[in-house]
């Protein structure tokens, strides 16, 4: 975990007298200080989110389709008999023709169709099952997105909430300390977000007609890191 620096503000109403009467009270005038803290924590990225499917090219739509739900069944079948896959889900189905101009005339060529599915896995695992969807029939890996799994990052969120008061808590502190000041009373929090940057995507291939061609190849690597939750809490401190 990484804490940043805070940032400080104080303030004093200029026009009111040092004390003034309320009620037969003698009261100082209103006087704070607002002063900022960021929490950072680190988890370790758990899950692999691929993206991956069939694109399939011929001369009838007809044969197209019938490939391309020839391998995608293939494809979908054999993610299904993996009991480490999770949210496993179809993202796209699409069939389009492919277009020729000549002498000013247009005229259809041919058709290209696609299937694309997405789902989760452990990351030591994402690289085999990638080899063996590519055997399967994929021909496309349009993305692995390593992330940490939901439950992880809700709680990385609230610890760097936590983190974030606590440090602007101290600077407040410190501050007040070198003026010979004390600390009255908390009368604002406004938290400025607990995120996350996005996951970065170590692996985007649009074909993956070069893992065809290597079946003797080793396996695709795959190798996880951490994922960093930052949050910023601001304070308004009367002292």
């Amino acid at each position: 975990m990484s804490l940043g620096l805070g940032l400080l503000s104080l303030t004093a109403c200029q026009s009111v007298p040092a004390q003034q009467s309320i009620g037969g009270f003698q009261t100082n005038p209103s006087r704070t200080l607002s002063v900022s803290g960021r929490g950072s924590v680190y988890i370790p990225k758990t899950l692999s989110q691929v993206r991956l499917g069939v694109v399939v090219q011929g001369k009838t739509s007809t044969d197209v389709q019938q490939q391309v739900a020839e391998r995608s069944s293939a494809v979908v079948e054999l993610l299904k008999s993996r009991s480490s896959v999770e949210k496993l889900e179809t993202t796209g189905i699409s069939l389009n023709p492919n277009y020729s101009y000549k002498d000013g005339k247009q005229s259809i060529t041919g058709y290209i169709g696609t299937n694309t599915v997405s789902f989760r896995i452990e990351p030591k695992k994402t690289g085999s099952l990638l080899d063996e969807a590519v055997k399967a029939g994929a021909t496309r890996i349009d993305s692995v997105t390593l992330v940490a799994s939901d439950s992880a990052i809700a709680d990385a969120q609230k610890q760097a909430i936590k983190e974030a008061s606590a440090e602007a808590n101290k600077q407040a502190d410190a501050a007040l300390s070198a003026l010979n000041l004390k600390q009255r009373e908390i009368i604002g929090i406004q938290i400025n977000g607990a995120s996350l940057p996005p996951p970065m995507q170590p692996m985007a291939s649009p074909y993956a007609d070069t893992l065809n061609s290597a079946q003797t190849a080793p396996s695709t690597p795959v190798v996880a890191g951490e994922q960093q939750v930052q949050a910023s809490v601001t304070l308004q401190i009367r002292y």
